[in-house]
């Protein structure tokens, strides 16, 4: 190893491994930013996809019978699946690299101290061991000087003869005393520079390497992790690319399902008004001799009956032109959707006494349910009581009252769309006004219905009272039920006033009356008639 160059390098081993940790702990944050972004944006992508879904009864979930409309719906459902892929990328960066990593890091940091808390320890026994041989050294050094010293003394002494025998001798022991501490400091530092030089050879060859030698092998191996981190942060996104794919399959798929025919025929089913087209205009002559037959003039193809009273000539006149008229009543409208054209009123209706008619199967699915669960009851009392039930079942029978008299009402108004179509078709003017009260139509719907033939065929019915005049100023053929057929300038009673529905109920004589087009008379009304006025 490279490594034992790095005998007195500990500071630097030490920042450079600390850097290596802050290196992990920052590429962690890295992961863990990366997986909010994912979490976060996953969560705005399903929010996207859930604020475009079509709210139920609006107008959007009707609009998903296009398959336009449709496929976007698709789109939208392909959407949230792909946010789904982001919120599995989030779970497997956090569990496979983020929770990995955090735990990896608290092994490092304590394998780093263990390490370089070895080494400190044997920077210290070495210190140590110096210093104690430095001691041995300084004794010995000073214990040679002390016998030096000692020795010159004895030989001044033995060489003066005014010195006693006695100060020589106790001169001499001195100087052996000192001789034997001199070699006896010597063989102490002897021992310990041989020690000494053992452990630092131990220290420099050994201990040192072996610690930088894990030192290494713990920073390859961080190195690694990391390596490996990065490997697996990518294969997290691979791993969801098929399903991304599919889901981008899917909305492609979607897109190419669109049929633009099919969504044009849908409007076509949708908003047709079961109509013919008006027949053609007449020309007026108004030349010397010739007479105007119109009192108001109809410069306007979509004037109604209410705006302009169109006089007709010769039976004829312009119909409304449906596609191009905006629909006054404009938003939920009458409950019998007599504000709207024949063929979407027929379809409304059906609609509503189909949705009337699963109400009542489900209140009679509850009713036979509660009831087998009475008998069960009145079988088995300890099971509950049979009394409690009943509550419930009246309810139920309440319900079901209520809904069939709704489906009867509505049944109705659906047999009476097919007696104002037909009027409507063949009634003066060639048009249908908006203004037919569903109350009229129910009317004659009713009169035409069998059950009632009887009553007016019994010639009891109450004569109906005057209530004012009337002169017809334009001819009438009343080829209708409940019509009655007029010439130009003939003088009539009025029996029952324009209801709005833009028809006027006269009588000729005791055995004939019917209703002829407002707009075909001059009505003068009694003085003390209810809601007395002239139509002009």
């Amino acid at each position: 190893s490279d490594w034992w160059l790095w005998l007195d390098q500990f500071d630097n081993l030490e920042k450079h491994t600390q850097s290596g940790i802050e290196f992990v702990e920052r590429y962690t944050k890295f992961v863990k930013e990366r997986s909010e972004i994912e979490v976060n944006y996953a969560k705005q992508i399903r929010n996207l996809s859930k604020k475009y879904q079509p709210k139920k009864n609006s107008r959007e979930e009707e609009d998903n019978k296009y398959t336009s409309c449709r496929a976007f719906q698709s789109t939208l459902n392909e959407l949230n699946d792909y946010a789904g892929q982001h919120e599995v990328i989030a779970e497997n960066l956090t569990s496979q690299i983020i929770t990995e990593l955090l735990r990896y890091l608290t092994e490092l940091k304590a394998e780093r101290k263990s390490h370089f808390h070895d080494g400190r320890k044997a920077q210290q026994h070495i210190e140590c061991s110096w210093k104690q041989l430095e001691t041995s050294k300084r004794r010995f050094e000073r214990d040679c000087k002390e016998a030096d010293r000692a020795q010159q003394y004895f030989e001044r002494m033995d060489a003066d003869i005014n010195v006693t025998k006695a100060d020589v001798e106790k001169a001499r022991q001195q100087a052996q005393m000192r001789h034997q501490m001199a070699a006896d400091s010597k063989s102490e530092y002897s021992n310990f520079l041989t020690k000494f030089n053992q452990e630092q050879n131990e220290h420099y060859y050994t201990l040192i390497p072996n610690i930088f030698q894990k030192l290494q092998e713990m920073e390859e191996r961080r190195i690694e992790r990391v390596g490996v981190s990065m490997k697996t942060y990518a294969e997290v996104d691979r791993e969801v690319l098929p399903i991304v794919g599919k889901c981008l399959d899917g909305m492609t798929k979607a897109a190419e399902s669109i049929e633009p025919k099919t969504d044009s025929k849908q409007v076509v089913e949708s908003y047709k008004t079961g109509f013919e087209p008006p027949g053609d205009v007449e020309f007026e002559d108004y030349g010397p001799g010739q007479s105007m037959k119109r009192t108001v003039s109809e410069t306007s193809l979509s004037n109604s009956r209410g705006e302009a009273k169109e006089r007709p000539s010769g039976g004829k006149s312009k119909g409304k032109l449906w596609p191009f008229i905006k629909n006054k009543n404009k938003g939920s409208g009458p409950e019998d959707f007599s504000h709207l054209p024949p063929e979407q009123r027929r379809k409304k209706l059906q609609a509503k006494i189909d949705d009337l008619n699963k109400d009542i199967q489900k209140e009679m699915d509850q009713e036979d349910a509660l009831t087998k669960m009475k008998g069960v009851y009145e079988k088995n009392p300890q099971m509950g009581d049979p009394a409690s039930v009943d509550p419930r079942l009246v309810e139920i029978a309440m319900n079901i009252e209520k809904l069939q008299s709704e489906v009867q009402k509505f049944e109705v108004s659906c047999y009476s769309y097919y007696v104002c179509v037909c009027w409507s078709l063949s009634s003066p003017d060639g048009s249908y006004t908006e203004e037919h009260s569903s109350e009229t139509q129910v009317k004659v719907a009713i009169a035409n219905t069998p059950e009632f033939d009887d009553e007016f065929d019994d010639g009891d019915e109450e004569t109906l009272p005057t209530i004012g005049t009337c002169k017809a100023i334009y001819q009438f053929e009343g080829h209708n039920e409940g019509t009655i057929s007029v010439t130009e300038g003939e003088l009539l009673y009025v029996i029952e006033e324009d209801k709005g529905d833009g028809w006027t109920r006269v009588r000729r004589n005791e055995e004939e009356e019917g209703y002829v087009p407002t707009s075909y008379v001059e009505v003068f009304l009694e003085t003390n008639a209810k809601g007395a006025m002239t139509y002009i």
